[in-house]
């Protein structure tokens, strides 16, 4: 029998204890051998509750309770979780956990201390939520060099979007209905300026690379800009605005950024719709692969999480190698990646078509039904740094989004 504890009994912590427990006859099956839970932690009393007689508020006696094997942390942020996750692994516990701040911040270390102890480091519900991605990246695309991942990587941002896009709805009012969903917090800022999808996409390309990939150091714009009337745009251009995570590996450079982009129908990403997410892959030899499902929510990031404890609990006394060094990978400069831009500027047509052709050359003009008052282009393919230059010289630009067709 194979003793579990779960640090934090919130959201997902109490979803691991769900489907332990739903799910308990499958799950022994599956990992050989009885899996039961011995301890939650949490600062908190639920009387009451199905695991009162499991809850203990200090650490230290999971820590040192040697019929722990495993140990699930589900506490997010990265303190405690990180001295927590570092003393049960010193201590011979696997660890699984869904908490993509402590992978992206601390991932090669920590896997680093797994290989030592000979126990096993496990994070595949900190990327894709219920998609599976990190095993798919570990073990079945080992064959292939990664080209690129990009990725729509954040639940709730996806759900904005296309509420705006379906009702012709402003940003503000519908991020209030996200919240009165729950599918965005009180504070937002992790979701909509972008973060939450940056450590995603840092630990994607860490693992695709094998090497650590700061996060701080990933080019990151949210969403706040997006008005309803980049959405009207985009309709006119048959088109949709997602917030993509996007690594890409170009002349034996890697590029990283997070930032909104415009698509159309060709884009296997189109469309993915209100809190779904999907992640495309493509490798050198299998080319093009897409995970798709729910990348959030109680059950299916639990349901990740378990099936980490169950390969943990397979894989007693031999570490699943990982690649991913604490050597740090350097990312090519944002400014010499390429894109086309779609610009909005305010004023009358003519003097600003004359502007555009004279800064950007050729462009592609852009009219949308019952938008008047500015002049709107998209660019020939162009750096982010060549871009950047040419639009100094625009005082009159509201707006610009990059364009991926």
């Amino acid at each position: 029998m194979i003793h579990v504890s779960v640090l934090g009994y919130g959201t997902i912590g109490s979803g691991v204890v769900e489907v332990l427990s739903t799910n308990q006859e499958s799950i022994d099956k599956r990992a050989g051998q009885p899996i039961r839970l011995k301890y939650v932690l949490d600062l908190r009393d639920f009387p009451g509750s199905p695991i009162e007689d499991k809850l203990v508020h200090d650490y230290s006696i999971i820590a040192n309770d040697p019929e722990v094997q495993v140990v699930v942390e589900t506490m997010g942020g990265v303190h405690p979780a990180y001295e927590f996750v570092k003393e049960a692994l010193e201590k011979g516990k696997s660890v699984c956990t869904s908490n993509k701040e402590l992978v992206a911040a601390h991932g090669a270390e920590l896997l680093a201390l797994a290989k030592e102890k000979n126990v096993n480091f496990l994070f595949e519900a900190s990327v894709g939520g219920g998609i599976p991605i990190i095993r798919p990246l570990n073990q079945c695309l080992t064959a292939d060099e990664i080209e690129e991942i990009t990725g729509i990587l954040n639940g709730t941002t996806n759900y904005i979007l296309t509420k705006m896009t379906d009702e012709g709805s402003e940003f503000e009012t519908v991020l209030k209905d996200a919240q009165d969903k729950g599918y965005a917090e009180r504070n937002p800022e992790a979701d909509v300026e972008g973060y939450d999808a940056c450590r995603k996409i840092a630990i994607l390309t860490s693992l695709a690379y094998g090497m650590q990939v700061d996060y701080q150091d990933i080019y990151t714009e949210g969403i706040t800009k997006i008005t309803d009337v980049d959405i009207k745009y985009a309709k006119a251009l048959n088109a949709a605005i997602k917030i993509f995570g996007t690594s890409r590996k170009v002349d034996g450079k890697v590029y990283a950024m997070v930032a909104p982009m415009m698509i159309n129908q060709s884009s296997p990403l189109f469309s993915v719709n209100d809190v779904f997410n999907a992640i495309f892959v493509r490798g050198n030899v299998l080319g093009d692969v897409m995970f798709y499902g729910r990348g959030a929510g109680k059950l299916p990031t639990a349901s990740a999480v378990v099936a980490d404890v169950v390969d943990a609990v397979k894989h007693m006394g031999k570490n699943i190698m990982t690649i991913w060094s604490t050597k740090k990978l350097e990312l090519a400069s944002v400014d010499e990646a390429s894109h086309r831009f779609f610009v909005r500027l305010s004023g009358e047509k003519a003097a600003n078509e004359a502007l555009a052709a004279e800064l950007f050359g050729e462009v592609e003009e852009v009219t949308a039904e019952g938008v008047t008052g500015e002049y709107a282009f998209i660019t020939k393919e162009m750096t982010e740094k060549a871009f950047k230059d040419a639009s100094c010289k625009l005082p009159s630009m509201i707006s610009r989004i990059r364009v991926n067709f």
